[in-house]
């Protein structure tokens, strides 16, 4: 025996036997500077249990006074100050003394060496068939423990190594492992761990009785269950009342129901299945909701098709004004009804920005039709089960979003309109867009397997209008079963035509007003598209002239209530209703700056116009990228760099220029995300009009990607962006060649005003950008 000075760490709820290692965390300050400082000595450390694991600041006498002498193995940093600790048991120790100081506990501990006791043969031999006996016992009554563990146990081998093994590998708890800690001698650890083997063995055989009784009782309510069924079918027998007797108005209805043959003969299956069920039971709950969702199904019920055209076309163009090729889409969709006795239903796919009236469209398609309305919003859907029915065994089983829309329709040929299909996601649950396939698909939809439902549902007489603000989200394989229509922003006349005829009626109506009681002059309603929204759609437009209306409906009571007075909104009072102009007009920059170009861009709120900004100074040639960039705008920004260095030579620029200087590229409004290809030409531009000192022109703005070789690829959303190139008061825009047919197809009224030059590379640009 030797006294040694080492640190002590104090554990909570675990013991440390000599021979067992562990791993566990600390996260005390104290237990971490012990362990801290054992590192930096031999590694050795007195671990000891806490008499109570509450305590979180032990004194000596908080702890048991036998701990283990272990070796630190490795000690890993964890969050929080925490550190995680691999040590092994070496031997007992006693803790004599103990030292707080410095957050850092140390202790005197009598190191205690372990003496090897000579016993006796015949009592070896006892000590050991009786422990041998007891590990039988206990493994036996855990038919749980690990097989290989219970294999070593039971493994023939000297007295001396079965009860160390015994000690270290057999669960137990922290008391258990600190009565044999304590034990100084080999009988006495012999005695504690033969009394715990069979205080455990006990345990767990009074477990496994308890355990038996609940069997029991269970397999008593299945045998209650079966003498119920029993006495269901004698009462049957003798023609006593049946304990479903909603089973016959089932009946009836199913009789009733048009359906096809092979629909009825599951339904009348499923009735008499019924019938065979106890009333009160958990599966007649559900065999009930499966029968009436059955029954509420529309399978050969369906409205008459109309195919008057020119009234389809009053309500279209009573409703919208505009959206011509989504009106004329719907008009073709009728004459090929007309003309056939069922023309396959087409799926149309409505893209663009919001407020363009997309969703309020297949409300007034419906109304043309004289069909059903039902809408679907898909938006934030994730779960396949939303779509295609949870199974019948679930509790809460419901069918899918589909089958309970052409329920609530109770016609078979209803408009069902799929909003917000772009906004679908997917989890672990499934992928919703992969369910919409065969929803959408004209050869599949005709026997669409809904889970809960279970039979084939024509969906092919379905007229299905989904809408979208972008196709990028859409999965591929779902965009193409549907036809693409743009619903393109709108032109200033177009938002003074739809304020004029629907918006502004419609808020005098909602607002308890009327024409005689409010009028906005021509120029107040532009001031106020141009002034106070800044959208491709009329949303925001339609709530600023509900504003308007409420204010006037509230000058109307102050006055009496006198439905006489009537208020002109001009552009001079303006303000008075909607406070100062939010929006001032995005004017280009006349003069001729160097380093600055003017870019066209499209967002999902319609278009906008960008600067491109780029700094030149000395320094080490590199270059910088900023304004909150995507990954492919910082590639178009390299790309374009990579260009002029390679034609430097032509622009008069010194060969060691870009090793001299740095570049600096920068779009403002840094906290708005912005991404794509389409300012590639712009960027290269104002490049190489920083590195040259030439001028870009003011009044001239640009679109296109540009390639290594200074070709110009073509781009999107060109009606988006002439129209904020018009706003923004620019009169000449460069557009790729390859874009030509795009502008052709423009309204005039959109062009108009704007002087459209088309470029098929880089010296076309530059010779319409740059100032000679």
């Amino acid at each position: 025996m030797e006294n040694r000075l080492m640190p002590v760490v104090p554990l909570r709820s675990i013991s440390v036997l000599p021979g067992m290692i562990l791993n566990f965390d600390v996260v005390r300050p104290g237990g971490v500077a012990a362990i801290e400082a054992a590192m930096k000595g031999d590694r050795i450390a007195l671990l000891v249990t806490q008499k109570n694991p509450t305590v979180d600041k032990p004194e000596a006498g908080d702890l048991y006074r036998i701990g283990t002498v272990t070796l630190i193995k490795q000690v890993i940093k964890m969050p929080g100050n925490s550190v995680r600790v691999i040590a092994e048991g070496k031997q007992r120790g006693e803790l004599i003394s103990l030292d707080v100081s410095e957050e850092c506990y140390y202790g005197t501990v009598d190191v205690k060496e372990e003496q090897e006791e000579q016993i006796p043969e015949s009592k070896a031999l006892a000590m050991h068939r009786l422990l041998h006996e007891k590990l039988e016992a206990y493994v036996a009554a855990n038919p749980m423990l690990n097989k290989d563990l219970a294999r070593q146990l039971l493994a023939d081998k000297p007295l001396g190594m079965l009860l160390a093994q015994t000690v270290v590998q057999v669960p137990m708890t922290t008391g258990q492992h600190q009565i044999l800690l304590e034990a100084d001698t080999l009988d006495e650890r012999f005695d504690a761990l033969i009394s715990i083997l069979s205080s455990e063995t006990e345990v767990s055989q009074i477990k496994k009785s308890i355990n038996d009784k609940v069997k029991t009782k269970v397999d008593k309510s299945q045998r209650d269950y079966i003498l119920r069924e029993q006495i269901k079918s004698i009462r049957e027998e003798l023609g006593e009342t049946d304990t479903n007797p909603d089973a016959d108005e089932y009946s009836k209805k199913a009789e009733e129901l048009d359906a096809p043959q092979e629909v009825k003969e599951r339904i009348a299956k499923e009735i008499a299945r019924f019938k065979s069920i106890y009333g009160s039971s958990a599966e007649a709950a559900v065999a009930r909701g499966y029968i009436e969702t059955l029954l509420a199904l529309p399978w050969n019920k369906a409205d008459e098709e109309i195919c008057d055209l020119k009234k389809a076309e009053e309500i279209l163009n009573r409703d919208h004004y505009g959206l011509n090729k989504v009106k004329d889409r719907i008009l073709e969709f009728l004459a090929v009804r007309a003309l056939t006795d069922k023309g396959d239903s087409p799926i149309i796919c409505l893209v663009g920005p919001p407020g363009t009236g997309k969703t309020s469209i297949a409300k007034s398609v419906a109304e043309a039709l004289e069909k059903k309305y039902v809408r679907i919003c898909l938006g934030g859907v994730r779960d396949e089960a939303e779509i295609r029915g949870h199974r019948r065994t679930y509790v809460g089983a419901l069918p899918g979003r589909i089958i309970a829309g052409l329920k609530d329709a109770g016609v078979k040929n209803p408009l069902m309109l799929l909003d917000e299909i772009d906004k679908m996601s997917r989890d672990y649950k499934g992928d919703t867009g992969s369910a919409m396939l065969e929803v959408l698909d004209a050869e599949q939809n005709s026997h669409f397997v809904d889970h809960y439902v279970e039979i084939p549902v024509d969906l092919s007489e379905v007229m299905f209008i989904c809408t979208a603000n972008t196709t990028e989200t859409i999965p591929r394989p779902l965009i193409d079963r549907m036809e693409i229509i743009e619903v393109n922003s709108y032109t200033l006349n177009e938002k003074m035509h739809i304020a004029k005829e629907h918006l502004f009626a419609k808020q005098l109506s909602h607002n308890g007003l009327t024409a005689d009681n409010l009028e906005i002059s021509e120029e107040a309603l532009k001031l106020i598209i141009t002034g106070y929204t800044r959208e491709a759609g009329v949303r925001g437009l339609e709530r600023k002239l509900g504003e308007i209306a409420r204010k006037a409906a509230k000058k109307i009571l102050e006055n009496g209530g006198d439905r006489s007075l009537k208020l002109n909104v001009t552009e001079d009072n303006l303000t008075d209703y909607l406070g100062v102009v939010k929006y001032l007009p995005d004017e280009a920059k006349s003069e001729s700056c160097v380093g600055v170009a003017r870019g066209l861009a499209w967002t999902s709120a319609g278009g906008d116009t960008l600067s491109v900004e780029v700094g030149v100074m000395p320094g080490k040639g590199t270059f910088e990228i900023t304004g909150n960039l995507g990954d492919v705008m910082k590639e178009s920004a390299k790309t374009g760099i990579s260009f002029i260095r390679s034609v430097s030579v032509g622009y008069g620029i010194a060969e060691d220029f870009f090793e001299k200087h740095d570049l600096h590229i920068h779009i403002p409004e840094g906290a708005v995300p912005k991404d794509g290809p389409s300012a590639g030409i712009t960027m290269a531009t104002a490049m190489l009009s920083a590195v040259t000192g030439s001028k870009v022109r003011g009044n001239v703005a640009m679109t296109g990607e540009i390639t290594l070789r200074g070709r110009v690829l073509p781009v999107g959303g060109l009606k988006e962006k002439i129209l904020a190139a018009k706003t923004a008061g620019i009169d000449t825009v460069l557009i790729p060649s390859k874009n030509r047919k795009d502008i052709e197809e423009l309204d005039e009224e959109v062009t108009s005003g704007i002087s459209v030059r088309y470029v098929s590379d880089m010296k076309e640009v530059l010779a319409e950008a740059l100032e000679n």
